[in-house]
């Protein structure tokens, strides 16, 4: 049983690219690329769909959880009525993730994680002093989700590092370096929280939202590919493409919001696959090990995709020690 009778409860979680992560649009594009990434419609800043991460999710969670790899994918039953989905009250994957099966009443269940976008946190850029990893007040924002801390803007045209020098690039972009921003330490708070690297952390920069939408969209990874001609085993002719990526080191900051198993059912009966929604985040950790080495997005045959994720835990809550029996 639940400690608490909440209805949800949501979990925060960072990760880190191994390598470049490409979540396309589908089809290709007039632009800088035929095959462009998925960004936010606002901001434009490159995001990964929560549907993307629901996906894989559910598909290595059954990996993970071998007694059920029918519940992986669609899960809808062959011709025959046979297959797909479970839908039973005690699977790990067909509760957590939902399912559908057949129609009528009970034909299907929502599942109960629900998975926020992928939105980039930090993001890797070239400087002459190496890598630096930049972001904004906009970006630091979605850490503060229901807590009191906020992030104010800086100045448009500086970049705010706890190292002074006069100048830094940040690819083709010179700016100055200002070391007066009172939020800096606060801003180094939060991030440590995430367990994300030192090496990261010591290089930290933050720049103003306008300045942080350029900045990334004038940087991501750019690769060209052609397809090969079975016949000849060389370049096939006319078929050059070009598609972007986010670049490998981009940290992403997700959401996981997981519901009370007790207030559900499924054809009538009681959930007893999860207890309570850590238990229901404990099912979504089993699969994070194969999205590290398996990897998220298209592109993963020419070294794409794979994600570590570093944090499961609330930041505010990483002391608690989990009082519920197993």
């Amino acid at each position: 049983m639940t400690t608490n009778n909440r209805s949800f409860e949501t979990f925060p979680f960072a990760g880190l690219a191994l390598d470049p992560i490409h979540v396309g649009t589908g089809g290709t594009r007039l632009g800088r690329v035929d095959n462009t990434i998925v960004r936010d419609p606002v901001t434009r800043i490159p995001k990964i769909p929560g549907s993307s991460l629901a996906g894989v999710m559910r598909a290595y969670t059954a990996m993970a959880k071998e007694k059920y790899p029918q519940c992986a994918g669609l899960g809808q039953p062959g011709s025959d009525g046979t297959g797909g989905h479970c839908g039973e009250a005690n699977c790990p994957v067909c509760t957590v993730f939902g399912f559908a099966k057949g129609t009528g009443a009970s034909g299907g269940f929502a599942g109960l994680a629900a998975f926020s976008d992928m939105h980039v946190l930090l993001f890797p850029v070239a400087s002459q002093l190496g890598p630096q990893w930049i972001t904004c007040p906009m970006a630091l924002r979605q850490l503060c989700n229901g807590k009191s801390q906020d992030f104010d803007a800086p100045n448009e045209n500086a970049i705010y590092r706890k190292e002074k020098v006069q100048t830094l690039n940040l690819g083709w972009l010179l700016l100055p370096v200002k070391t007066d921003w009172q939020q800096l330490d606060k801003v180094t708070e939060v991030i440590k929280k995430l367990h994300i690297p030192d090496y990261i952390i010591s290089r930290l920069c933050v720049v103003s939202d306008k300045l942080f939408i350029h900045i990334v969209n004038s940087n991501l990874e750019v690769r060209t590919s052609v397809a090969i001609d079975p016949a000849t085993g060389a370049a096939e002719e006319g078929a050059l493409f070009t598609y972007e990526a986010l670049p490998r080191t981009t940290v992403l900051f997700w959401e996981l919001t997981c519901r009370n198993p007790e207030h559900f059912r499924i054809d009538q009966k009681e959930v007893t696959a999860v207890t309570s929604p850590e238990r229901v985040r404990k099912v979504v950790d089993t699969g994070h090990s194969y999205l590290e080495h398996l990897g998220i997005g298209g592109m993963g045959s020419r070294g794409m995709g794979r994600l570590r994720v570093l944090k499961t835990e609330d930041p505010d809550s990483a002391d608690n020690t989990e009082k519920e029996g197993s």
